[in-house]
């Protein structure tokens, strides 16, 4: 019997549709799965600190070892520092090709890198300030193990920045990950240079005038060595201490996006893109110049005020004055780099030159702390030198606000916003 063309007709099977409860329960199943509790965030932040606490320490102290405990030539100690720098810059892009051509682990793709460099780069650190027996070859002994801890410890960097990506899909999660790394990072750099110093504070006494007149080579003090390698002991703990945190507190989710990762453009392409744009070109090698100023004051203010000056006792306090003036003034250059923009305001490193010529000419406490706490000022101004991956730099205030934005996403669970990728600046 057929139905006529006005009837109803018979309802037909169909799947029922899904339920706005249904999908809303799904996406808050996932949007908690995407969530980085507060341990996991502070157990990745950890795993920042022992290489900052080490690059920290070398920047200060490394060059003053040389000369006065290990007796290097300082024709020799150049080519250290020089040594170590060429390495640390040729394993950057040999990081990267080896990394993202890894098989993925039961560890994870990051993760087994991390913990592989975690043994070597604690011995390579320990032995760069530890005093061989031998004398004649110990310039070659600590340019290897300078550069082998340059190599390394990009090894170990490289994997560990890009493991954010692996925590979790969420790209507010990400935002507070990194967010907490550079929190415990700077903290590492203010602990490196202060742990290190206080422990070596007695190795180094100030020459006196017949000290000078003494014939032959000074004899190295027992004192000295032992000390540097407390210190070095001490500092290079903090790898397997750090490491164990982060792969017990740190779980690596799988890629998604690898099948489509290997679409991009390849080293040398990229490179050469980077190379034949001008702007680019001249801004990069600005930054060359403007950081290896910075790291040669880093260096020399420590030995101007250990053997120059009378400033034996301040050495600590002025490492200190630069780098915390370095943090707090980072907010300062937000500013001056939206108003200004970053060439006009590129030319407040030459405020630099001026003071360091003050401190030669009066070599007294209160202008060495001002020249200290002008370098740190400076020194943070570096870092916004280059263009990163952010389309415009947050707001000045945002950086004041920046342990407070943290304690609001642990405690309070607010909105992370946007973390600026180069400067570290959380907007709120």
């Amino acid at each position: 019997m057929t139905a006529s063309p006005g009837a109803p007709r018979a309802p037909v099977d169909e799947a029922p549709p899904p339920q706005p409860e249904a999908r809303t329960s799904e996406r808050s199943s996932d949007s908690r799965a995407a969530q980085l509790s507060f341990c996991t965030k502070v157990c990745y932040g950890i795993g920042g600190i022992p290489n900052q606490v080490a690059s920290s320490a070398t920047a200060f102290y490394l060059q003053l070892f040389l000369l006065d405990v290990a007796q290097v030539s300082a024709a020799q100690v150049s080519l250290v520092l020089f040594g170590g720098k060429v390495s640390g810059a040729a394993a950057d892009p040999v990081a990267g090709y080896f990394i993202s051509r890894s098989r993925r682990t039961g560890a994870g793709h990051l993760m087994p890198w991390v913990l592989g460099c975690t043994p070597f780069i604690t011995v390579a650190y320990f032995l760069l300030w530890f005093l061989p027996p031998f004398t004649s070859l110990r310039g070659l002994w600590y340019t290897s193990f300078y550069c082998l801890f340059q190599a390394l410890a990009t090894f170990f960097q490289v994997p560990y920045a890009a493991l954010t990506m692996l925590l979790t899909p969420c790209p507010r999660e990400r935002d507070s990950a990194t967010a907490y790394r550079m929190t415990m990072e700077m903290a590492g750099t203010l602990m490196g240079a202060a742990v290190h110093g206080l422990i070596v504070a007695g190795a180094h006494r100030p020459h006196r005038c017949e000290d000078a007149a003494l014939a032959g080579p000074l004899a190295v003090s027992p004192d000295a060595t032992r000390l540097y390698s407390t210190a070095a002991a001490v500092l290079a703990l903090t790898y397997p201490v750090c490491t164990g945190l982060l792969c017990l507190g740190v779980k690596e989710r799988p890629d998604s996006s690898a099948p489509a990762s290997g679409q991009g453009l390849s080293f040398l392409a990229g490179l050469g893109l980077a190379v034949r744009h001008p702007p680019y070109l001249k801004l990069g090698i600005s930054f060359l110049f403007i950081s290896a100023a910075i790291q040669v004051e880093q260096s020399y203010l420590v030995l101007f005020c250990t053997h120059a000056s009378r400033l034996h006792d301040h050495v600590q306090s002025v490492v200190l004055t630069i780098l915390v003036s370095a943090v707090l003034s980072t907010p300062l250059w937000e500013w001056v780099l939206q108003r200004f923009g970053k060439k006009t305001s590129a030319f407040g490193i030459c405020m630099m030159v001026p003071f360091a010529i003050l401190l030669a000419a009066v070599p007294t406490a209160p202008v060495a702390y001002v020249v200290a706490f002008v370098s740190g000022v400076h020194a943070s101004r570096c870092g916004g030198c280059l263009p990163a991956a952010a389309p415009a730099w947050p707001r000045p205030r945002d950086h004041l606000l920046f342990i407070l934005c943290l304690l609001h996403q642990a405690f309070w669970r607010r909105r992370p916003g946007h973390l600026h990728s180069q400067s570290g600046v959380c907007g709120l």
